[in-house]
């Protein structure tokens, strides 16, 4: 088997891994090394990041164990910093060296730093990667006044995700119009009064000199003299292709890695994608043209004969909250072209088509993008328009619709992922989908921005017909591996009584016999809940941290979080965590965010050794459980305290400890309104007043921040204890895997909830199952440990009952 070994871990290499793994999946032993401590993620949704509409869990494109699936030897964290080409090998920055027979160079790009003084300042950063949004989102927390260096595609998603954080925020651009290079002047100024709308301040044609400041940004001094304030500056003025590996290689390079037709440099078995690569004197940075690349560079690459890559046209679209735009091609006549334009200023909406020799050359839409698809599709293929209406709807606000009738199956519809009518066509009728869910998982249509989804949806629907159902088409599949929903999955399971995750795959006639990451941890969570006796944990089918009982980190150490009932602990327990700290080296030991000592930095090897002498129960600090029971001192202590918020903290959290949940969930247990222990941000909260307490619920405390909802007001502990169980089981059952408490109540509604558990009966029997369930459960991670005897100690000392004996 030939060794393919890949630099880079971005979009680009991984997507043309995936077209070499549908080409031949057994030519190559593939080892992938990636400079960020994460697997490959979507980086067209960073700006959803910043903007608070989407969290990094869900933009990962394919996560670790998709990598070992496919016995993908990957190194995280770790760049390669030399080629030998004449030996065939790389050597990493951690001195590991790997033999290639084909290599293949997918460094991607990093962001345009201006060259000025205090550039190097804190508080100044670029756009790229995942560590920049978070390096903005925790300055936010801090700071109020923001500057974004640049009034381009990236620096106003930027912006936009700024304002979104709370963050004053001007935008400087040296230009008198902003997107210049994608929007004409008219398209330009629209999109600037909308966004003077939404709370962006501009500083047009102004060039920046130097930042201000002695540790950490102050501010900006311009050409013209004149000075701006600032807590944070983010420089989105371009990129740079990452090439300093190859050029220290002796590969050619001029502003990218130089490529052939097939993606090949200038020595011999070493290949160039995406954003690194340029070709015939173009680097991309648009995700549509190194798609296409990767797909006929993992054919060429496979020996099968394939067309050659001859360029991209880019269409361009802003994913910014209130705008919808779109442009492609020349945006500025020359004397050469004639333009097509209507305009309707009342409601803000402009097209403006550019025509050569009766070819659409350029487009730009603003405020109705509905014609963009198939006005991109004439220009691309240089159709003569002649007689052709060219708008479907004026500027009237009232949008349309694309006639997918019309359209001809070679048309592209998801620009990002390469995907045609046709290719959508043949997938909904030889794979029988008939959900927008099950087009996306089949074709990659949809997967990346999201903005073909709606001309999906209408190909879906021409295609099936009669037989197309709306609102069933709209169903989300459980993941590609089956045709299901949430709904379906769980009733199947009971009706025909399913017990094992290989059962139900084999049954329900999964596409995947082995299924995915995915649909496995959902699968054994739903198998757990509906049977409360007598199901054994598929710990294959757990998530890596679930796996490991521990935190894995960037680094590739783990973290290892010991319970403390509501933050209250003992000396004998802290000695303990200080003689295994020192014992195992641990290089950090810190208080965590859930009133806890976390030890990090451990060896894999070492956590069931460090578990054994700690003798404590597991913090969960990585389950999909009840992390933690936040809580103030109470009333015990504080002179404010209404209620004894310690008691009730730790009654909740031995009784739910260890509680399979479908995503993770935390309390908070406040003695007065005063609120210290933050209970009105937690997925419950409960809150001490004169007489009683208030439960809140469906809070959440991270970038997608969310007050909780006043759920009820109880007199007594008794209460409480009733009402979360029954809360907490109700969610149990009726929520996706993976859906915090916060999305759950909102799409269920509040007040069904309320009415749910407003029914005495319906509460009784909800906290039976519970009380049945919570009899099941051991510490997970014991069943990872393979000696009996130290599992006898802990059941022991923790008097925990497995099965029908008590240990």
């Amino acid at each position: 088997m030939k060794k393919l070994v890949m630099i880079g871990n971005g979009m680009a290499g991984v997507r043309t891994i995936e077209e070499i793994l549908k080409v031949n999946s057994g030519e190559f032993e593939i080892t992938i090394f990636g400079e960020e401590p994460h697997p490959n993620y979507n980086r067209i949704k960073l700006s959803n990041i910043l903007q608070g509409d989407t969290k990094f869990e869900e933009i990962i494109i394919n996560p670790l164990e998709w990598y070992k699936e496919n016995n993908i030897k990957l190194y995280t964290g770790e760049a390669v910093v030399q080629i030998d080409a004449e030996a065939k090998r790389i050597i990493s920055d951690q001195g590991r060296e790997v033999e290639y027979d084909e290599l293949i160079i997918a460094t991607g790009s990093k962001s345009f730093i201006l060259p000025i003084p205090g550039a190097d300042k804190k508080g100044v950063t670029g756009f790229r990667d995942i560590k920049d949004c978070e390096m903005m989102i925790k300055s936010a927390d801090q700071y109020k006044k923001a500057v974004v260096i640049g009034g381009g595609l990236l620096g106003l998603e930027a912006a936009r995700g700024l304002l979104n954080l709370g963050m004053k925020v001007d935008v400087v651009h040296l230009m008198p119009h902003l997107m210049e290079r994608q929007l004409d002047p008219i398209a330009s100024s629209l999109l600037k009064q909308e966004l003077e709308s939404q709370g962006m301040n501009f500083l047009m044609e102004k060039a920046t000199v130097e930042i201000l400041g002695d540790d950490r940004v102050t501010g900006l001094r311009f050409k013209d003299g004149t000075e701006v304030e600032a807590d944070l500056v983010v420089m989105a003025i371009g990129i740079k292709s990452n090439v300093q590996v190859a050029k220290d290689s002796g590969i050619y390079v001029n502003r990218g890695i130089v490529v052939n037709d097939f993606m090949e440099t200038s020595v011999p078995h070493i290949y160039a994608v995406g954003e690194c690569a340029e070709h015939r004197e173009i680097v991309y940075g648009l995700v549509a043209p190194l798609y296409e690349q990767g797909k006929i560079l993992a054919s060429h690459i496979c020996g099968i004969d394939t067309k050659t890559y001859e360029g991209s046209v880019t269409g361009t679209q802003l994913k910014v909250a209130g705008v919808d735009l779109f442009s492609a091609g020349e945006i500025f006549e020359d004397g050469t072209t004639k333009s097509i334009m209507t305009y309707n200023e009342f409601e803000g909406l402009y097209k403006r088509v550019l025509i050569r020799n009766n070819v659409i050359v350029g487009i730009v839409l603003y405020g109705d993008t509905t014609d963009s698809t198939r006005l991109y599709r004439m220009l691309t293929k240089k159709e003569d328009i002649s007689g052709v209406s060219i708008f479907h709807t004026e500027c009237t606000g009232e949008g349309g619709s694309d006639d997918v009738a019309s359209m001809a199956n070679d048309e592209l519809v998801c620009g990002c992922n390469g995907v045609t009518k046709g290719a959508i066509v043949e997938a909904i009728q030889t794979q029988g989908l008939t959900t927008l869910d099950q087009v996306s998982h089949c074709t990659n249509a949809g997967r990346s921005c999201g903005r073909c989804k709606p001309m999906v949806s209408q190909i879906l629907a021409h295609t099936l017909g009669d037989q197309f159902d709306a609102a069933a088409a709209q169903k989300t599949s459980l993941c590609g591996c089956t045709t299901l929903s949430r709904e379906e999955l769980v009733a199947e399971i009971k009706e025909k009584g399913l017990t094992s995750v290989k059962e139900v795959m084999n049954v329900l006639d999964w596409n995947n016999t082995e299924g995915c990451t995915k649909c496995r941890p959902a699968i054994n969570y739903y198998l757990g809940m509906i049977h409360m006796d007598g199901y054994k944990d598929d710990r294959d089918s757990r998530l890596v941290n679930e796996k490991m009982h521990a935190n894995i980190q960037k680094d590739g150490t783990y973290s290892v979080v010991p319970r403390m009932y509501g933050g209250v602990t003992t000396a004998a327990d802290l000695k303990k965590i200080a003689e295994v700290a020192e014992k195992y080296n641990v290089p950090l030991v810190k208080l965590t965010g859930g009133q806890r000592i976390g030890l990090f930095g451990v060896k894999k090897e070492d956590l069931p050794a460090m578990w054994e002498e700690l003798d404590m129960p597991s913090g969960y600090a990585y389950g999909k459980t009840l992390r933690t029971v936040k809580t103030c001192v109470g009333a015990q202590f504080c002179r404010y305290g209404t209620q004894d918020s310690m008691a009730l903290g730790i009654q909740l959290e031995k009784k739910f400890e260890r509680l399979d949940t479908p995503h993770k969930v935390k309390m908070g247990v406040s003695a007065c309104p005063r609120n210290c222990s933050e209970a009105g941000i937690k997925d419950i909260g409960f809150v001490g007043i004169d007489g009683g307490w208030e439960i809140y619920v469906a809070g959440n405390g991270g970038v997608d921040l969310r007050a909780g909802d006043l759920l009820c007001t109880v007199k007594t502990e008794e209460e409480v204890m009733e009402m979360t169980g029954a809360y907490l089981q109700y969610y149990r059952e009726t929520a996706n895997y993976l859906e915090r408490t916060s999305k759950w109540v909102e799409r269920m509604g509040l007040d069904h909830v309320k009415e749910v558990l407003a029914n005495e009966e319906t509460r009784r029997a909800l906290n039976e199952r519970m009380d049945q369930t919570l009899k099941k459960y051991i510490e997970p991670w014991n069943e990872a440990i393979q000696n009996e005897e130290i599992k006898d100690k802990y059941y022991t000392r923790h008097n925990i009952t497995v099965g029908s004996e008590s240990k």
